[in-house]
């Protein structure tokens, strides 16, 4: 689980559920597109429009008394506005029931005489009769297609039959309670005066639509129905009027009307259209809308300007269909860019900034809208999941490496890895390794001088595994294991060092240079000096994590590993120090001085090897002695091979002391090997390979 949850493609199942999400487009993702919609359309200069709000405040309750007013101030207020040059005049009033001062007909006189636009309510109770509507369908049956009504509210019947015009005033909030597109057309019964089964549905238009009618001479308003719904609305003397299948229109909030108080009119409205609505504490509620709070007649003009100009704000069909595209195409890229982290990171912020402009511009300049929010969150989400992943388990890969290696490895060698784990390779890959096998001599006599004492035995042998271990890490080597009080460790991985074979030569000479030091303390300490033996092959071998699922060791197998064991067990055999395979020999000849010991076939091997030593090179003032003194030991070996003993034992005897001393062990036994040979039943076929018979 672990592994799926840190894997960073693991980023596609979050990108798939997020435009899921989207697809489904619960009740909050809708909710935070239309708000960042508020954001896009409030957002534009406001611009004047020829129509007035005349408000019945708090300030016209004083002056005319107790609302509702008598129908003859209406009336006297209908004449006053067009006295003041009123286009046309919507009395956002609605008079459903008879005047209780009896003062209908003076409205109703006033009516006929001057245009006014009245309202009426679509609702669940319907009163009085409506008078038909204007509203011409084709197409398609019209049920179906617009918000249904059971009845309408309308008003008194000698008002309503002489109003220039009679329009719908419901609002329709969206979700999130807020006013930002408003049907023009809604479907009720034209009575419900009448029994069920006699009713006619009917077509209402909204006060805005009814009033821009109106306000044209016009006599009709065209719908033209089709499967989806509404497919084309026109007022014959105007250009069509776009609107969606539901016929919405988005109210267009920079068309800003001009507000009026009823008791503090403009001498002159400039044929401006007036609409008259209410505004005082208690007889209406304001109607949230994406630009602030405003009272209905407000809304109501901003969406007659908003049709008077054309303005057509829009929401393409194929809009949800296309960001949802976006969403994933971009998501897939910058998951796949998030490999390299920098260009992740800059490349979701770039498509942050475009998509979000994007939106903008195609707002200003072509009224589209279109969401950006779900492609920042879920792009962004995305992003994070890819990135966090990646860090995760880039942080538990350096934290694997530390663990595994720190006490294996340099601390220098341990940084390069964590910073750059590519150059780790794991997993029993073949490469070419120097391995070293170390071993303590005199180790029973050390043992012997504890005795008891398991802890300071334990204590001495922690001091000489430090200063050893100290030499192959800082000589670039990894320590593999300790065996008892043996040691092994290799070259050239988990890093690649292209001079393994120098730093493990270095490495032993200078473990032996600290092992004098170590035990010049000691011995002061009364304890018995440690000696020591190496061997070093390089060669071929399987590398990395090896072991069962529980447990397991990052080490190497193979030929040249066992051959390097061999080695450090000959080492005593020819009684030198440091015994090198021929590879490791051949390739620190340039640097440090090598001398031939034998041609071994090790336990185990039928074929033979050529087997070394090494040494410090010597100072320049024994360079030539040194020379000679090799030249002289490799016609020694000759000798020997060629079964010239007593030459081979002569040559041994006159080079003893030379290399300072160095080899002299090596030539006393040397000098018994011959007696051994001179004695011993050879084949005819003796090749000079030495069988080793122990390790």
């Amino acid at each position: 689980m672990k592994k799926i949850l840190l894997n960073p493609w693991t980023a596609l199942v979050t990108l798939a559920i997020l435009v899921l999400v989207r697809f489904w487009d619960p009740s909050f993702v809708e909710s935070v597109r239309l708000r960042y919609f508020d954001q896009l359309i409030t957002a534009q200069p406001q611009k004047s429009i020829p129509v007035h709000t005349v408000n019945i405040d708090e300030a016209a309750l004083d002056k005319y008394g107790q609302f509702p007013f008598p129908r003859n101030i209406y009336a006297d207020i209908i004449k006053d506005l067009y006295a003041r040059n009123a286009g046309l005049v919507v009395f956002n009033v609605l008079m459903p029931e008879a005047d209780r001062f009896n003062q209908d007909s003076k409205l109703a006189q006033t009516l006929e005489k001057h245009p006014v636009i009245l309202p009426e309510v679509a609702s669940t109770k319907g009163k009085n009769k409506t008078f038909g509507s204007p509203v011409q369908t084709v197409g398609n049956d019209p049920e179906g297609s617009f918000v249904d009504y059971p009845g309408i509210i309308a008003n008194v019947s000698v008002l309503q039959e002489r109003a220039a015009g009679v329009g719908i005033v419901n609002t329709f909030p969206e979700i999130d309670g807020v006013v930002r597109r408003m049907p023009l057309l809604v479907m009720a019964p034209d009575s419900n005066l009448v029994p069920l089964d006699q009713q006619q549905k009917v077509v209402y238009p909204a006060i805005a639509l009814e009033t821009l009618r109106v306000a044209t001479g016009d006599t009709r308003i065209q719908v033209k129905i089709g499967d989806m719904g509404v497919e084309a609305l026109r007022i014959p003397k105007l250009s069509r009027i776009n609107v969606d299948p539901l016929s919405r229109v988005w109210i267009d909030w920079s068309q800003t009307p001009t507000e009026h108080s009823l008791v503090d009119l403009p001498k002159d409205f400039d044929k401006g259209i007036v609409i008259v609505g209410l505004s005082a504490a208690g007889l209406v509620q304001p109607v949230a809308t994406a630009k602030k709070e405003v009272w209905p007649q407000y809304m109501q003009a901003s969406l007659v300007g908003t049709l008077m100009n054309g303005v057509t704000i829009e929401r393409p069909a194929y809009a949800d269909d296309l960001e949802i595209a976006i969403i994933a195409a971009a998501g897939i890229l910058l998951i796949f860019l998030m490999r390299w982290t920098y260009v992740g990171i800059g490349a979701t912020l770039a498509a942050v900034v475009v998509v979000i402009l994007g939106s903008m511009d195609a707002y200003s300049h072509y009224r589209y809208l279109f969401d950006s929010t779900a492609f920042v969150v879920i792009i962004v989400l995305t992003a994070l999941h890819a990135y966090m992943a990646k860090f995760v388990t880039e942080f538990l890969q350096k934290q694997q490496i530390k663990k595994q290696f720190q006490s294996y490895l340099s601390p220098d060698l341990v940084a390069k890895l964590i910073k750059d784990p590519s150059l780790l390779k794991l997993g029993g890959e073949e490469q070419e390794l120097s391995i070293m096998f170390t071993d303590v001599r005199g180790f029973t006599s050390i043992s012997e001088h504890y005795g008891k004492d398991v802890q300071g035995l334990t204590k001495i042998m922690n001091r000489y595994m430090t200063a050893m271990t100290k030499k192959i890490l800082e000589n670039e080597g990894t320590l593999d294991k300790y065996i008892g009080d043996a040691q092994m460790a290799f070259w050239n991985a988990p890093l690649d060092n292209t001079k393994h074979c120098k730093d493990a030569v270095k490495a032993a000479l200078e473990m032996l240079n600290s092992l004098e030091e170590f035990n010049e303390e000691i011995t002061k300490e009364g304890v018995p000096a440690f000696g020591m033996g190496l061997g070093i092959n390089t060669g071929v071998v399987v590398v990395g994590n090896m072991g069962s699922d529980q447990r397991f060791d990052y080490t190497c197998l193979g030929d040249a590993v066992n051959l390097s064991s061999r080695l450090e067990g000959q080492s005593k055999n020819y009684g030198v120090l440091i015994v090198l395979g021929p590879t490791t020999a051949e390739r620190v000849s340039e640097d440090y001085f090598t001398i031939e010991l034998d041609c071994i076939a090790v336990k185990g091997k039928k074929e033979g090897v050529n087997i070394f030593t090494v040494f410090y090179n010597p100072p320049a003032n024994k360079i030539a002695e040194w020379e000679t003194a090799r030249h002289n030991h490799n016609e020694m070996l000759a000798a020997y091979r060629s079964q010239q003993w007593n030459k081979a034992a002569k040559m041994s005897k006159e080079i003893m002391g030379q290399f300072d001393g160095k080899m002299d062990h090596y030539y006393e036994l040397w000098l018994e090997r011959i007696e051994e040979m001179r004695n011993a039943n050879l084949p005819k076929d003796w090749d000079g390979v030495f069988r080793a018979t122990s390790k």
